[in-house]
């Protein structure tokens, strides 16, 4: 059949109702539909829902608290202590373990009982991440006992073991960390060994 036939026949197909296709529109690169509980819009790439600078009252009205809190925690220690724990639970005020330590460090340098304990049973036992310092737990501890708790004097004793066994333990692993690392570098062989062009087991 010639050609024109073929190209008459595509035409009529081409034509019929609903083969039609509207080309899809083209996307505006400047533009992001975004969807939301109330329905979808196109928005500026640079959009942002999310402003940190418009805070709730509420909000508002508890960072100014704590910004109290931390301005007096500057002059007593007792404010400082309550910081300390605040921080720690996350009270009022986002949860900065880190942070809690050098608070409780603060109220504690500045002679607070409750802090100087809390610092002793901290050190004596490790946080999260911050593993135990007996010889730490020993200097808070120490301050608490002189002062006639009897809690501090046990947990002081605990302490001193403590520091005493991980002084024994480094001094053990100290003597031996060389010899341990000579087998490392040269001591021990290897039961593998590379030879024309391929790895053969030493037997």
């Amino acid at each position: 059949m010639k050609a024109s036939f073929w190209i008459a026949i595509l035409w009529e197909i081409a034509t019929l109702p609903g083969c039609t296709q509207t080309p899809p529109p083209v996307a505006n690169v400047n533009t992001v539909t975004i969807c939301d509980e109330s329905g979808c819009a196109d928005r500026p790439r640079n959009y942002a829902s999310f402003d940190p600078a418009k805070r709730s009252p509420e909000e508002e009205a508890a960072n100014q608290r704590m910004a109290d809190l931390e301005a007096l925690a500057e002059k007593d220690p007792s404010a400082a202590y309550d910081l300390a724990l605040r921080l720690f639970r996350g009270d009022g005020i986002k949860q900065n373990t880190h942070k809690s330590v050098e608070w409780m460090r603060s109220a504690g340098e500045r002679g607070h009982f409750e802090a100087q304990k809390a610092l002793g049973r901290l050190y004596l036992t490790g946080l999260g991440e911050m593993g135990s310092d007996p010889g730490e737990a020993e200097k808070w501890l120490s301050m608490t006992a002189s002062k006639g708790d009897k809690e501090a004097r046990t947990l002081l004793k605990e302490a001193t073991h403590a520091r005493q066994t991980l002084q024994s333990n480094y001094r053990y692993w100290d003597r031996w960390r060389s010899t341990f690392y000579n087998y490392w570098s040269s001591g021990y062989n290897y039961h593998w060994r590379w030879d024309t062009g391929r790895w053969y087991y030493n037997y």
